[in-house]
């Protein structure tokens, strides 16, 4: 293995190992910290944790202990991997996992969370989302890590102990070298975590030559553009390509994210595919269950049916005041993963689902323990296949893919060209 990525969200790891493979490394993504060795022919691994909203130290734990599994099977370099959107609270968890991270690994790390290709850029520190700040999008409304501070250097102050550095957008356009003596310069000056502008992948590549001999990097799937050409400069890299295996069977649809594209989504799929609302009061009155859910998807199986938990922002937060924001999150994640356990034991193959919390649940409760990496659907978005099982998956992050994603990756996990 040469690269070693943690991802602290399930979705985060299929958009990252699809980066890495498009740049020509044989990758897996792993589910968790596996318990033996990678494959030989792992050139970049994956590690998928669901950390991104649980507490500090049991994410602090999870991500070393992935990285030493990282460092066991050779890895020589890390990459923490985070949302785009940079999805955290005041509190945490990116910036103590970087910093517990940069302890272990030493010297400094980049922070650069931009995806120009969904619209994710970074000028002095601020990250937009196409022409808007952060703070003014959708994100701000987010349940469960609401981005109200559009400053990346401000946020990460919160988080952790040091200062935060720089690397102005100027500097970054002087090419490799340029960025390289700017980063050199910020962690003399004592600051380790050290945000980095981009606008444009010419950007991130740029980025990625000056972070070659850097062992440990931080940020969105982005900056992974640049880093396979770092192993193929040194002749590291097999070039050959993996085959895909889709599936022909059954789909189905899930959707669990809250953001205005997510909500976008399910409705234009709602227009000619038969839905069923898993609202958060339905499952806390006991009003539903999986068993229930799952058979109005088996009674329209052949029309391709979604599953939703995808609200309005405002009764989410009603929900939330009324039995706790954790107590709803776990019940409707908790939900979704048995709704897809009883699907996938009824013969379902295809399974397309949206929401990093709710991707989580859903690939634990199936008890997948890694992927192969298939065609991207959308920017950010690989069909995988499951490993060991007759299953093909799509993991979709909330804001990601184009209005009519859900009946484009279900035709792409058939694997037809």
């Amino acid at each position: 293995m040469l690269l070693g990525v943690i991802a602290d969200d399930f979705t985060g790891g299929s958009d990252v190992a699809n980066t890495l493979a498009k740049g020509g490394m044989a990758v897996t993504q792993f589910v968790g910290i596996p318990s033996g060795r990678a494959a030989a022919e792992c050139e970049a691994g994956v590690v998928s944790l669901k950390s991104r909203t649980i507490p500090a130290d049991e994410a602090i734990a999870q991500s070393v202990a992935a990285c030493d599994w990282l460092l066991a099977q050779g890895a020589r370099q890390i990459l923490f991997k985070y949302c785009s959107t940079f999805d955290s609270t005041p509190e945490g968890n990116i910036g103590p996992v970087a910093e517990a991270l940069l302890d272990k690994l030493g010297g400094s790390a980049v922070v650069c969370p931009v995806f120009p290709a969904t619209g994710r850029t970074l000028y002095n520190g601020h990250l937009f989302v196409g022409d808007r700040l952060l703070s003014e999008t959708g994100m701000r409304d987010h349940p469960l890590t609401p981005m109200t501070d559009p400053d990346i250097r401000r946020w990460l102050r919160l988080q952790t102990k040091g200062e935060i550095g720089l690397v102005p957008f100027g500097t970054v356009r002087q090419g490799a070298a340029g960025i390289r003596s700017a980063l050199d310069a910020e962690m003399t000056s004592g600051r380790r975590l050290i945000v980095a502008d981009a606008l444009a992948d010419a950007d991130l590549l740029a980025l990625g030559e000056a972070v070659a001999s850097d062992r440990f990097v931080t940020g969105g799937s982005g900056i992974a553009l640049g880093l396979p050409q770092n192993f193929r400069r040194h002749g590291l890299l097999n070039e050959t390509p993996r085959a895909f295996r889709g599936q022909s069977g059954p789909g189905i649809a899930l959707s669990g994210s809250c953001s205005v594209q997510s909500l976008r989504q399910v409705a234009a799929y709602a227009e000619h595919h038969p839905v069923f609302e898993i609202s958060p009061d339905a499952v806390m009155s006991h009003r539903v269950n999986a068993e229930m859910v799952a058979g109005f998807a088996l009674e329209n199986i052949d029309r391709e049916p979604m599953i939703y938990s995808s609200a309005d922002p405002e009764n989410v937060r009603e929900a939330q005041g009324r039995y706790g924001r954790d107590v709803v999150a776990a019940a409707l994640e908790s939900m979704m993963g048995e709704v897809a356990r009883w699907l996938v034991a009824a013969g379902v193959s295809r399974l397309v689902v949206g929401g990093g919390e709710t991707s989580g649940a859903v690939v634990k409760a199936l008890g997948v323990s890694a992927f192969s990496i298939g065609p991207e659907i959308d920017p950010g978005v690989p069909a995988l296949a499951v490993e060991g099982k007759e299953l093909a998956i799509a993991l979709k992050s909330g804001n990601f893919g184009g209005v009519d994603f859900y009946r484009r990756a279900l035709e792409a996990l058939k694997g037809h060209p």
